[in-house]
């Protein structure tokens, strides 16, 4: 029998960010250091202190000075009158018959992003957002119909991980072991938004995601998703290190133009040329190609003979994504058999080309689907869809493979 579809609007009150007080989630190391000196913290103390703070933000999930409880109680009040501990806030939690999770979340300002969270067999991949909205307006994806509103906050990035690791409840124990079990096992910026238009914050955000005394996801663990800002993929292979995906979908400028308009920027050459050094560069073993499978407009096997032809020399694979539609959405789906003759095709070539397995789709939560108005955020696939009879519908970047290594 299958599972419900359920919904939560949660009502649990959480401490409301102030704006008087900076938020000490989201910041570096190097910035949190500066933090406590400024407040008085005598400098010989300061890596220590931050060190324990750290520990009880990203390996205990405190959200309370409080209960710091190997910092002395004078102190304590010290940080709780200069500093907050600030998440965004749940406003719903859907959960997919299949499991898959998604969360609407507000942020400073009253603005909402979402985030989706995949369970699998032995591990677990989180879809986190970059951006309210997309200034990138690809013509497949439901995100890009949703105007870019603001970048978010390295707090607000990282605020997603720690607010998905409350919901599972996966956050160590003080005075038992060191969980070694990961509920959020990988973690894939492939929600709202194209994070290499906002590098700073990414960056530092990833940092913290992966510093090995808090929440210590390996950079192997870690996939960034861009549609192909090319300044900006060196410096993502040498600041922040980890996994790399192209959102690709097309093997000419004459198609890719529609489907990614940042490709009339920096066409297929140039992004390509940038691509060749990345594994090199960051040490990574590929680079993944996103590929929406799109009836007759991609999928022809002339298209797939192409696209080993132009990834020809880079390590890579090929995820093949049947693509997710949406209540007024301007293509359709791929026929199942065409999608495994293309797949056949790049696989004999030498690629591996799996053909991602579409989740939450019944939530709105599958790749290309997310959308962060607040009445879209709370309605199921059939709601939406029973809506838009006769009315138009938008287009988006999405949620996870669960299949990054």
């Amino acid at each position: 029998m299958t599972a419900p579809i359920t919904q939560d609007v949660l009502t649990i009150p959480r401490k409301a960010p102030d704006g008087a007080k900076p938020n000490l989630i989201g910041m570096t190391r190097d910035q949190l250091r500066a933090a406590l000196i400024d407040i008085g913290t005598p400098e010989k103390q300061s890596k220590m202190r931050t060190g324990q703070i750290w520990q009880w933000i990203y390996y205990w999930g405190v959200r309370e000075f409080e209960a710091m409880t190997n910092l002395g109680k004078a102190y304590r009040e010290t940080l709780a009158a200069h500093f907050s501990l600030s998440v965004p806030d749940v406003v719903t939690r859907q959960v997919s018959a299949d499991g898959t999770r998604k969360y609407l979340l507000r942020i400073d300002g009253g603005h909402e992003v979402e985030t989706v969270y995949i369970p699998e067999e032995g591990r677990g991949t989180l879809c986190i957002s970059s951006q309210v909205g997309c200034t990138l307006t690809c013509s497949f994806c439901h995100t890009g119909t949703q105007k870019l509103v603001r970048n978010l906050t390295a707090a607000e990035i990282v605020g997603q991980v720690l607010v998905a690791r409350d919901d599972l409840e996966e956050w160590n124990i003080p005075g038992e072991p060191r969980r070694e079990d990961r509920a959020v096992s990988n973690v894939v910026l492939m929600g709202m938004g194209e994070p290499l238009y906002n590098f700073d914050n990414v960056r530092d955000a990833m940092k913290i995601v992966m510093d090995g005394e808090g929440i210590s996801l390996s950079r192997r663990r870690i996939t960034l998703s861009t549609s192909g800002v090319v300044p900006e993929i060196a410096r993502t292979a040498e600041e922040i290190g980890c996994l790399l995906a192209i959102s690709f979908h097309a093997t000419t400028d004459a198609v890719r133009d529609t489907l990614v308009p940042i490709n009339k920027k920096w066409n297929l050459d140039a992004l390509l040329g940038a691509l060749r050094d990345y594994p090199r560069l960051s040490n990574s073993e590929r680079i993944t190609f996103e590929y929406v499978m799109l009836k007759d407009v991609n999928d022809s096997d002339e298209d797939a003979r192409r696209l080993v032809k132009l990834i020809r020399g880079i390590p890579a694979k090929i995820n093949l994504i049947p693509f997710n539609e949406w209540p007024g959405a301007p293509y359709q789906r791929s026929d199942w058999e065409r999608i495994e003759a293309f797949a056949d095709i790049v696989f004999k070539a030498g690629y591996a080309s799996p053909i991602r397995t579409p989740r939450g789709e019944d939530i709105m939560a599958a790749c290309g689907q997310l959308k962060s108005a607040t009445e879209r955020g709370r309605k199921t696939r059939a709601q939406i869809a029973a809506e838009a009879a006769g009315a138009g519908g938008g287009a988006e970047d999405g949620p996870p493979p669960a299949d990054q290594a």
